[in-house]
């Protein structure tokens, strides 16, 4: 991270009362501030997470190079140039394949834990029957993490002392934004495997290879259309591929802090894998820098364009 950001952890370490879920993770996120607050953008990283507790690693029968594998790598790099720009990020420490925070607070499998789950839990969504819910079942290619049941308290715990201190701080972020511009827009940064195992009609083989980037936007739910077309026009302008929505329109957090009835916009960004990093060995792609450096003028067009909108609305209100 750049020398003019100001790392604040202090969120995080008031709001896990006692000790940390685990030493490793101390704090579970941080939050990158930025040295004068300047857009009403708020970027987020909940997948880039690469800190993967002793405990955990010791209790799953996956390796961690196999575990490793449904991480957003790098996500939080490719984003950080953001910050010297005048806009908050927040990146969990912690794994996905340890505690999802693109999920409901209690989706959980009952059939992970020793013991009886809150009634309140979602025990019976789509994500959950695939082994995906707020802690995972699998990783990968439909790979078991764990040999032995959990015990719930354990899965209440890292809710309480990751889960919800990390939204909580999520929350504030948007708030703070929307108080000082009137309107706040989270970006929730996410990667994606560079082929679909779906493959398309004309295709004999079983992969499909997906675009540069996905914008998920709820089907046009989650964010004002003219921010999402901004964009999708700047990066069809540097020459990236871009689509929206399909496969992904956006999980839990677009859906849930995207209110745009009440100014409060989100919109998800995958980036392909493939174009960034090399996808078998985890390592950087020589365009990792160009990318983050087109991301970061990205984002300043959409700054620019709600700063541009709020002149013009306050000089018709004068």
């Amino acid at each position: 991270m750049s020398g003019r950001v100001r790392i604040d952890a202090h969120a995080a370490k008031v709001l896990v009362d006692g000790q940390p879920h685990e030493p490793e993770l101390d704090p579970p996120f941080d939050v990158f501030e930025p040295s004068a607050l300047a857009s009403p953008l708020v970027f987020s990283s909940p997948h880039s997470g690469a800190i993967y507790p002793r405990r955990f690693l010791t209790a799953a029968k996956l390796d961690a190079t196999a575990l490793r594998r449904s991480e957003d790598a790098y996500v939080d790099e490719l984003f950080a140039g953001v910050v010297a720009h005048g806009a908050p990020l927040l990146r969990a420490r912690f794994p996905r394949a340890y505690l999802d925070l693109n999920r409901e607070p209690y989706e959980l499998d009952p059939r992970m834990f020793d013991g009886r789950l809150p009634v309140f839990a979602n025990t019976r969504s789509v994500r959950v029957a695939g082994g995906l819910g707020t802690i995972a079942r699998i990783v990968g290619e439909s790979q078991e993490i764990y040999g032995e049941r959990l015990k719930v308290d354990e899965a209440l715990a890292r809710i309480e002392k990751l889960y919800k201190p990390y939204h909580h701080s999520l929350r504030s972020l948007l708030d703070r934004a929307h108080q000082r511009f009137g309107l706040a827009v989270l970006i929730d940064c996410h990667s994606m495997p560079s082929v679909s195992s779906v493959p398309s009609p004309d295709q004999t083989s079983g992969q499909k290879m997906k675009a540069d980037f996905i914008l998920g936007d709820r089907y046009g739910t989650s964010c004002e259309t003219v921010f999402v077309d901004t964009v999708e026009y700047e990066l069809r302008r540097l020459g990236y591929h871009v689509t929206r929505n399909r496969p992904y329109a956006g999980g839990f957090i677009t859906e849930h802090y995207g209110d745009t009835a009440n100014q409060f916009h989100a919109l998800q960004i995958e980036v392909n894998r493939g174009i960034y990093m090399d996808e078998r060995t985890m390592e950087k792609a020589l365009r990792f820098a160009q990318i983050a450096e087109d991301l970061c003028h990205v984002a300043d067009q959409l700054a620019g364009l709600i700063a541009t909108r709020r002149d013009d609305e306050r000089a018709a209100a004068e």
